[in-house]
């Protein structure tokens, strides 16, 4: 079975073939698959530790004071390279199961994007970080085209740390692009995945880097790195598009980020509601009023650029387990960054357990859904965070849609939450 490319992919293909060839191609690959907006889920928590998306390989150092462990380097310094690989491959043999590719599929969902570090493709044998991911990142990929679903390849950590979250590798300063090996190695990494797209056409896309914080690396740095990896991986892998965050620079800078000669690429944007004390102060109707408003940004950029929401979920609380950091509470109770709660009296009991939920909230977090899909498609689609997690229901696609709270098919052009 053959993957149904994006728009970007197709046409890079296209345009390196003679006219009649081409013209040809196009017509017969529209009649094969046509071209559809990108509804995918992350297979967050896999090849990149996160605590909170699977707590129970963090919680034995649950009441160490001040633990050492709190992302993956941590995880294999503390654990030793041959304890940390034997935990390791029981954890990439089981997160991601066949069934939950299929499960997925007939969810209607037609993306998967896929975090990977730069230490599982061009590592640095010195460092603490173990190997063997590769394996399981072709099998799920041979899976991905039996279920006929395209893959994004996100290098979501690279050397030194691009954003300081647990979820690059590391937890803390910021230190990538500071030496001129950092880029290289990176460039490297992007060139590895390159060559495993040439050889899995599930493969559609691949993005430069995860969320780069433009606080911590300067745009500059940023766009000349973005250029670089545009040109690297089009001389390996014509057809691959490349996908880039907009780290986190606000919707008059993204142009600068993905110059309009860029074709075949993405602009991503990542957009959650619960890591600032105004937006977890949000009503339920302006949660999906911002949802609706964010929808118009995106569309309005998408005319030049096509444009993804690349991480979203449901959550308007930041409850989920360790979501801010091992071992760190939440601001929705005080118990992270504040002694006072956000509202009067708000507390983290059953936020995130989809069984404990009220009418009510069930209604809005559907609603919530569908303003996002239908939002989001006035772009060129979503991808939600995660595919599933451990104790976090509202990050949990497949929980949620076998609860009927995000509907299937979730096709945004169904809803009619946001104005038309």
């Amino acid at each position: 079975m053959h993957f149904r490319p994006l728009l970007a992919t197709l046409l890079a293909v296209v345009v390196s073939l003679p006219k009649d060839v081409a013209d040809a191609a196009t017509a017969h690959e529209l009649r094969r698959h046509p071209v559809d907006i990108v509804r995918g889920v992350n297979l967050g928590g896999l090849f990149v530790l996160e605590p909170w998306i699977t707590p129970s390989l963090f919680s034995e150092w649950e009441l160490t004071p001040q633990s050492p462990v709190v992302d993956e380097w941590s995880y294999c310094t503390v654990l030793g390279k041959p304890e940390c690989m034997r935990r390791l491959n029981a954890h990439w043999a089981s997160w991601v199961q066949e069934s939950d590719i299929s499960t997925l599929a007939s969810m209607h969902i037609n993306t998967l994007r896929i975090p990977i570090g730069y230490w599982a493709l061009a590592p640095d044998l010195s460092e603490p970080y173990v190997q063997g991911q590769i394996p399981y990142l072709r099998r799920i990929l041979d899976w991905a085209a039996a279920y006929n679903l395209r893959v994004i390849l996100d290098l979501h950590g690279v050397p030194g740390s691009q954003n300081g979250f647990d979820n690059s590798g590391q937890r803390g300063e910021i230190s990538w692009a500071k030496r001129p090996s950092d880029i290289r190695q990176s460039l490297d990494s992007l060139a590895v995945l390159a060559r495993i797209a040439n050889e899995h056409r599930s493969v559609a896309a691949i993005q430069a880097v995860n969320e780069p914080a433009n606080w911590g690396v300067p745009k500059g740095v940023i766009t000349q790195y973005y250029l670089q990896a545009y040109q690297l991986v089009k001389s390996i892998a014509p057809r691959i598009t490349l996908v880039f965050h907009d780290a986190f620079l606000p919707v008059s800078e993204w142009s600068e980020l993905v110059p309009a000669n860029m074709t075949g690429s993405y602009l991503d944007t990542h957009i959650y509601h619960v890591f600032s004390e105004d937006s977890l102060r949000l009503s339920y109707d302006s949660h999906l009023s911002k949802a609706c408003t964010d929808g118009e940004k995106l569309k309005q950029f998408n005319t030049r650029s096509p444009t993804i929401c690349g991480e979203f979920s449901l959550a308007t609380t930041d409850c989920a387990r360790w979501l801010n950091g091992f071992q760190r509470g939440a601001r929705w109770d005080g118990t992270y960054l504040t002694t006072k709660s956000v509202l009067p009296g708000s507390t983290c009991a059953g936020q995130e357990d989809l069984s404990t939920w009220n009418v009510e909230r069930r209604m809005f977090m559907r609603n919530f859904a569908m303003a996002q899909i239908q939002a989001y498609e006035k772009a060129n689609g979503w991808i939600f965070w995660n595919f599933k997690t451990e104790n976090a229901d509202s990050w949990n696609y497949i929980k949620l849609a076998q609860a009927g709270i995000i509907p299937n098919p979730p096709a945004g052009s169904a809803f009619d939450i946001c104005p038309a």
